[in-house]
């Protein structure tokens, strides 16, 4: 492929939306600027297809129509699949498009180090893993007299935000253990009443919904702690969000956290135990309290982080993709 073909990213969602997808296709095409013309479109072909010679494909099902249009067009090269979360634990196994997508693709992108192994054997020589990146952000500083939670995510079962919840009603009472939930729940009804009720139940928990980036992100910066209850995770942009701001994650023992914080981090959970979350967070609160803070649960979890943190640098990500590149060119 010559400098002058493009690389097409196809997003199921573009800016309207902005969601994972959108934001992934959009810095992508930013981190590539100066070395590829890069154009993000959510159909193909279009009127600008002649030009293209790669193409990166956001989600194996929800992008199956054009993947299936480009191996016509291009059969055999320059095509890779973007794993995302439902991809990997849940659509690969049953949807047929999606099966399709994996057999059509040159090299499949993973988010995180553990993803390969969900793939089907005969996939995985094509897996590639390229972590996300984001800037890294000074720490802020935070009280000492009681401990502030963060938990990001939209209500909906995947995210299992029902962990936090039997959380925050095991804290009843504990006035030192403060917890913010923010996510929009007007798509699940039943869940944000469950938020509503707990946080009539629990004066330590509070959900906000939906709230802009920057001020979630400063909620991050702020908290001693980001919480991350998924039952499945393709590689959430909040935990790198974290680790680079140098806030601690209490994260689910899901493959897709693992994949993120490493297989020996301290700050795993069993999924779907909100018991096993409170005793997490009272064990911060301890080492917080501690007359040497810098032994505390807390301070392992900063060191562990600051080792992975690295991982999620945008230098790092470009790097990635422009060896995904060059795998994929074809000679003119």
């Amino acid at each position: 492929m010559s400098r002058s073909s493009s690389v097409v990213i196809v997003s199921p969602a573009l800016a309207d939306a902005n969601n994972g997808n959108w934001r992934t296709a959009r810095r992508w095409q930013e981190l590539l600027a100066g070395e590829r013309r890069v154009r993000i479109t959510q159909a193909w072909p279009d009127a600008d297809a002649d030009g293209d010679g790669v193409m990166l494909a956001l989600h194996a099902r929800r992008s199956a129509g054009p993947i299936a249009a480009w191996a016509g067009a291009h059969p055999g090269r320059g095509l890779a699949v973007v794993l995302t979360g439902t991809d990997l634990y849940q659509d690969i196994a049953v949807d047929a498009a999606a099966q399709r997508s994996l057999q059509l693709a040159q090299r499949l992108v993973v988010l995180q180090e553990c993803a390969p192994g969900a793939l089907p054997p005969e996939h995985r020589p094509k897996a590639r893993v390229i972590y996300q990146s984001t800037p890294a952000h000074a720490l802020l500083p935070k009280p000492a007299d009681r401990l502030q939670a963060v938990m990001v995510g939209h209500l909906r079962a995947a995210k299992a935000p029902e962990v936090l919840w039997a959380a925050a009603r095991a804290l009843a009472g504990r006035e030192d253990i403060r917890i913010a939930h923010i996510g929009d729940g007007s798509a699940e009804p039943d869940l944000a009443q469950q938020a509503r009720d707990t946080a009539a139940a629990c004066t330590g928990y509070r959900w906000l919904g939906p709230l802009p980036h920057e001020e979630t992100l400063q909620r991050i910066r702020a908290a001693h702690v980001l919480v991350h209850t998924s039952a499945m995770e393709g590689g959430a942009h909040v935990v790198l969000e974290a680790v680079r701001c140098g806030t601690p994650v209490l994260a689910s023992r899901v493959p897709g956290n693992v994949g993120m914080l490493g297989g020996d981090y301290a700050g795993y959970f069993p999924a779907g135990d909100g018991a096993a979350l409170a005793q997490r967070l009272l064990a911060s609160r301890a080492g917080q309290a501690a007359d040497n803070p810098a032994d505390g649960l807390l301070a392992r979890l900063a060191a562990q982080c600051a080792l992975r943190a690295p991982l999620f640098d945008a230098g790092a990500e470009r790097a990635a993709l422009l060896s995904l590149l060059h795998e994929l060119e074809v000679p003119a």
